[in-house]
Parts: structure tokens; sequence; C-alpha cells
């Protein structure tokens, strides 16, 4: 829910609960606070969840009670006959709730009559099976824990409006078990990634998200200011230069970081101004290293999360299962287009050629940059199973080694899945004066007028003149990965909380 400005905020405070669905829901406020019950606790003490209770008597006979006294909480999501019937939700599921004047004190029995559909309550009670085989709690106590102010959604049809779910996820998840599923999907892809970077020797990491100098990655960038030092700073598009710093350092030879990048660019259902990387380096290794890591990252985290490699998609079934196809970024655009870039030795005759083939690309834009929007235009779409794609120009690639066998093209790959790019990975540039041309390139480019382009570190540098090892470094983006995995249509659907547009 957007925030009201400073002049509405009185208006809206009053409006917030001055209205029918409140009224009702107060009274009930006031009658348990004039029998001296506190509608908002400081806490209960909880031995039991839906879960753990139908796992531990599922082998309970129906029409049976035990003499076991449980105690745990949830929410209320039905209620049947003045409550004598309540379905709990909790965290890990539901469970019944049963509430009579023979099981029941007669003060239980009559703080029914101040209960809601939403309400948190917590429960005290002996368990038992119904005749029809419902796990039920038959309560001795109740206790109020939150009374609720606003009903939930409709029972029936939920929370079904789009721009309601990302703007009020705590009604979404209330009312949505499939969001909650994919929440948990992504926290288990979180932990297997975690665990499987640790399993091979990688240290975890924090480097600065708050940075003097944009570097690691040809972005936009959110730009902030520090009033003590009175100086700009950038939100980090990507940790990769900090990380690469350690490598330097010999902190470990291998460390990695997840956590939150931050781009400044347009919203889709593939792109969140904020979002979560994983990246990756590793010393004495190369970016074909990098290949066998990132395949079995990622086929190890779909097992993880879904038990398969293979994951449903759309209208494919996408298998994470390595390894991989590799091919060089020219050579798809020549297998699709029959135009040989390499081939093509001048930045105009290249731009010609991609404009030709349907890609925009600016008249000034260099050589690599021209191969890059014919890939764009004609070949990414098509790349639905895994594949590394190699090869990528030097003109796009500013901190990638150059190739080994031609100077135009860098050791650097992008692992493309369902049309999209999903990983990013080189032999990291090593040597100093190198990079610094590089660097020296970019900022001409920003200059020009590339709000995109990188700039001029001389710091990183001077790290790199203290000696980098042979170095291979990996990037994955988790919440197109966690979209794959989980069948989410939306980058949306699987940030909690999205970025959204005003309401207008």
């Amino acid at each position: 829910m957007d925030q009201p400005s400073s002049d509405g905020a009185a208006t809206a405070s009053a409006e917030l609960f001055d209205n029918p669905q409140c009224e009702p829901r107060l009274k009930k406020l006031a009658e348990l606070r004039a029998k001296g019950l506190e509608p908002y606790p400081y806490s209960f003490a909880v031995d039991a969840t839906a879960a753990t209770l139908q796992e531990r008597y599922r082998e309970l006979a129906d029409d049976t009670e035990t003499a076991d006294t449980v105690r745990l909480a949830g929410r209320i999501r039905a209620m049947r006959n003045n409550g004598m019937f309540i379905d709990l939700h909790d965290a890990s599921g539901k469970i019944q709730i049963f509430s009579h004047k023979q099981t029941a004190p007669e003060e239980t029995i009559e703080l029914l009559k101040q209960l809601d559909i939403g309400d948190l309550i917590g429960v005290e009670g002996i368990v038992r099976r119904t005749k029809r085989g419902e796990l039920t709690v038959n309560a001795r106590t109740v206790t109020v824990l939150s009374k609720t102010l606003l009903p939930l959604p409709e029972k029936f049809h939920g929370l079904t409006d789009v721009e309601a779910r990302y703007r009020q996820r705590y009604l979404d998840l209330i009312m949505n078990e499939d969001s909650r599923a994919v929440f948990r999907a992504r926290a288990k892809a979180l932990a297997a990634v975690r665990a499987f970077l640790t399993g091979r020797g990688f240290m975890e990491v924090e480097t600065p998200t708050l940075q003097p100098v944009l570097g690691g990655a040809s972005a936009r960038p959110f730009i902030t200011h520090h009033n003590a030092l009175d100086i700009a700073l950038f939100m980090r598009v990507a940790p990769e230069l900090y990380l690469k710093r350690l490598i330097v350092g010999g902190l470990a030879d291998r460390v990695f970081e997840m956590g939150r990048c931050y781009r400044n660019e347009g919203l889709s259902p593939r792109h969140n101004p904020e979002f979560t990387m994983v990246e990756g380096y590793q010393a004495f290794a190369d970016f074909t290293d990098m290949m066998e890591l990132v395949e079995s990252l990622m086929s190890s985290t779909a097992e993880a999360v879904n038990g398969t490699t293979k994951a449903p998609y759309g209208d494919h079934e996408i298998d994470f299962a390595g390894p991989y196809p590799r091919k060089s970024m020219t050579g798809l655009v020549l297998e699709a287009t029959g135009v040989d870039f390499l081939a093509i030795e001048d930045a105009p005759g290249a731009v010609a050629k991609a404009r030709a083939l349907g890609a925009e690309v600016e008249s000034t834009a260099l050589w690599g940059q021209a191969v890059e929007a014919a890939f764009e235009a004609r070949v990414e779409a098509d790349l639905v199973q895994p594949i590394h794609v190699c090869d990528m120009p030097r003109d796009i690639s500013p901190l990638a080694k150059a190739h080994r066998s031609d100077p135009r093209l860098t050791e650097r790959f992008e692992t493309f899945v369902n049309g999209w790019e999903l990983a990013n990975a080189f032999s990291e540039l090593s040597d100093p004066q190198d990079q610094l041309d590089r660097f020296a390139a970019q900022a001409a480019q920003r200059e020009a007028g590339d709000d995109e382009a990188q700039m001029m570190d001389l710091d990183y540098v001077t790290a790199l003149a203290h000696g980098l090892p042979p170095t291979g470094g990996f990037g994955l983006g988790i919440d197109r990965f966690v979209m794959l995995l989980t069948g989410a249509a939306s980058i949306r659907d699987v940030i909690l909380f999205p970025t959204l547009r005003p309401r207008g």
C-alpha cells in the first residue's frame, strides 16, 4: 500500500479504521479489553505446530482421544457453528480446533464470540482424531494473540489481483499457498547455492554495497550522497572488483558473495532494479573451469529445490543437468543468419551488417557491440535449453582476458536458458596495464554519453599491479534462476517486495 503524503497522513489515518469493515471488529476489541483481556499480548509459549502434530499422530485411529496436551498458535481461516470448529493455519499447515461446553470452560466458549476470521490465537488442548478422521485439538483455553481490524480477502477466490499481491505481499502469503511455496523454494535455492560453494572450498565474504567508483558491470547506477563525508556514492551494480581485491590479498583462493545489487533500469517481467546475485572467484582457474562450476551449481540447486534437474517452464521442460553445449557468439550468429562477423574487420561494416539483420545499433557502435546486437536480435530468444555462449567480443568485456586465439574476443561466456542470460563468467583480466587501457576506453565511452560504461578505478588497477593470480570468476542471477525452478511468469513473483510504479 502506497504511503500518503504528509498533508494527507492524518486523513488517511482516520479513514483506515473509520469504515464499516472495521466497526464490528473494533467493537469486539473493546469487549475483550472490557473483560480484562489484552488483545495484543507479548508472547505465547508454543510446543507444537500443525505439521508436527499431523506427523506425530498420523497413526492415530479415528474416533480416538489422547491424553496429550499441546500448545499451538496460528491464524483463524474458517469458523463453523459459532466457533465450535475452527480451521487454524500456522506456517506449517492446518489443523482443526474444537471448542465445546463439554470440553472447554465457560470463559473459552464466551471468548469465541469476540473472534473473527483472520484473528491470531493460541490454543491449549487435548489431541484427538474425530470419527471422520480429522486430527483435532479439543481446546481448553483460547488466547487472542492479535485481534485483526481488517478482514481477509474472500476465502474461495483469495487475493487474485496481481498488483495487490505485489503491493500487499502479506495478504498474498496468507491467502495463496502457491506464493508461499515459491518463496520457500527460493529459500531452498539460496541455501543450496551456499552449501555447494562452501562445499567446494569457497569462503563467503561481504563487500560494500555503497561504492565510490562504479564498476564490475556495464549498467546505469543509482547514486546517493553521504552527508558526513559530502561525497557521492554509487549503489553497487556488482561486487566483482572488491571480490578480486580479496584474491589479490590472499584472503582465500576461493571467495563468493551472495547479495543485493542495484541497476537503475526499467521494469519488466525479467528486470527489477534491486536483485540478488551470487558471484564467485577461484584462483588458478580459467573460464573453462567456471563452465563446469556453473553447470554443477545449477544442476545441484535444481535437485535440492525440485528433487530433479528438470523444471517445466511454459511450453518447455528445462534440464539443468550438465554438460551444456559450448558455442561462440559469432558462431551462433553465423548458424542463424549466415553472416560471419569474424570476416568483418571494421566497426562500420559490422554495424551495417547488424542493422541488415534487424538489430538496433548506434552508428558509432564498436565492432563487438554490433556483434552483440546481432546476437540479441537473431539468436538469443531461441536458446531454450542451457548453453554457454562463449568467446564474447573484447569491446563488451572490459574485465575479461583476451582470447588466446583471437585478440578481438575474450575468454568469457554467458549461460543462457529460456532465452535469458542467467550466468556470466570470465578468465579474469590480470594484466594491470591492459586493465588500465580497458578502463580508459570505458571512460571515453562514458564521456561520449554511454552512462552504462564503467569508470576508471585506479585503486583496482593498483591492486592488480600487486599481482592477481590466474583467476576464473562467475556471476549467477538468483531471481531469474528461481523463476525457472518454480515456473514463475514474472520476476515480481519471486521477489517478496518488488519495486512498483506509484499508484496514479
